[in-house]
């Protein structure tokens, strides 16, 4: 009994619903899931769940395959196509004509899902494996708060596969040539026939290439790539936060049809004195009661570099006072945040006999009630008074 959910429930359809319905409600869901248009730790998910959609998309949207669905159900479609043939002549290209995040064509994500099935899913033909480009690589930079909130940019190294300049990217040694597969015959498939239904699979001898390597090219040893590493200039843009994603196209991996692409994760070390909180920058000084009292002008960290910041008479403890524009900028736009200063008014603990006698005479005149502190000699002396 099969596992799969139904198509119809996968794209929130009824069982009449018309072609546009289907394309409608496909578009919807591959906006919302595609696994470019989503942060870091939901991406895997959002892959699964595009992969599903999609498949329920490819069976429903061709009216020979959504016939079979519907009378026979998963068992139906499962026994006639395979992981690869589900999805031959689906048309996906009014769908994605417009998608990709950036590459202008729907082609790419597809290429990055299921790319490994060696198949065309836009409803070409295909001869063995198909061309598609290289692997995307991903790379984790840590940069302090003061990088982040004026940008910066980065040399790092980057260890990736690259074509073998040897042999371009063919894996036959120079001078030799790949060979046709004898076992499918160039087409990187081999039919089985199974009764009534037919199963193409990928054939095991060329890995569904669809040609083989007599002659191995000595310094890739017949893979076509061979590994470095690359100093790759990164700008890091001003604003960013930890968990930003910068995306540097054309230099992941490379592959037949172009190099993938190289995605930043951005980290962001805490500072041991400014804190932030989204656009804001937080602070917090100790000032002297008597800065307090008569007001004063202090010194306050920022990440721009100290400034001065008028305290007025009468400050109290755990006031909050805002510099505009002090605050982290933001990535797509000039706006930037505040910086909030807390103030915390420190009360002495060691006056000297002269300055408490002070003290006690502003009690006395702004009307205060006075009782005298002091040691055990103290009281006993006020008590044979």
């Amino acid at each position: 009994m099969s596992t799969k959910r139904d198509y119809y429930e996968i794209l929130g359809l009824n069982k009449s619903a018309s072609i546009n319905d289907i394309k409608s409600s496909y578009r919807k869901l591959a906006m919302q899931h595609h696994p470019d248009r989503v942060s870091a730790d939901q991406k895997k998910s959002a892959e699964e769940k595009f992969k599903e959609i999609s498949e329920a998309y490819a069976v429903l949207s061709d009216e020979g395959k959504r016939s079979l669905y519907d009378q026979y159900g998963h068992a139906g479609i499962d026994q006639k196509y395979n992981s690869e043939d589900i999805f031959r002549g689906a048309d996906f290209s009014d769908i994605f004509g417009n998608m990709g995040s950036g590459t202008g064509s729907g082609g790419s994500i597809f290429e990055e899902l299921f790319g490994d099935m060696g198949f065309d899913i836009f409803g070409g033909s295909s001869r063995g494996k198909r061309s598609r480009r290289g692997r995307n690589i991903q790379f984790e930079l840590t940069i302090s708060l003061q990088d982040a909130y004026k940008g910066i940019t980065k040399i790092i190294n980057v260890p990736r596969f690259e074509l073998c300049s040897d042999c371009n990217g063919s894996g036959a040694k120079p001078g030799t040539k790949k060979m046709t597969c004898p076992a499918c015959k160039g087409k990187g498939k081999q039919v089985i026939s199974q009764g009534f239904f037919q199963l193409a699979q990928t054939c095991p001898r060329c890995s569904g290439e669809g040609t083989i390597i007599n002659t191995p090219c000595p310094k890739c040893a017949g893979r076509g790539k061979v590994k470095v590493t690359r100093k790759i200039e990164v700008k890091i843009p001003a604003g960013v936060d930890t968990g930003s994603h910068l995306r540097i196209r054309s230099e992941g991996e490379a592959g037949s049809n172009g190099n993938g692409d190289l995605f930043i994760i951005v980290n962001v070390r805490e500072d041991s004195v400014l804190k932030r909180d989204g656009s804001y920058i937080i602070c917090n000084i100790d000032i002297a009661l008597t800065k307090a009292i008569l007001g004063s002008e202090v010194e306050v960290p920022t990440l721009d570099g100290d400034v001065q910041m008028k305290i007025p008479s009468g400050t109290q403890s755990g006031k909050v006072f805002r510099l505009r524009g002090k605050g982290m900028p933001s990535v797509n736009s000039y706006s930037r945040g505040d910086e909030l200063v807390k103030v915390n008014v420190i009360i002495p603990n060691d006056l000297t006999s002269a300055q408490r006698k002070l003290i006690e005479e502003l009690a006395r005149l702004r009307g205060e009630d006075v009782t005298p502190s002091g040691g055990f000699k103290e009281k006993i002396k006020r008590a044979f008074k």
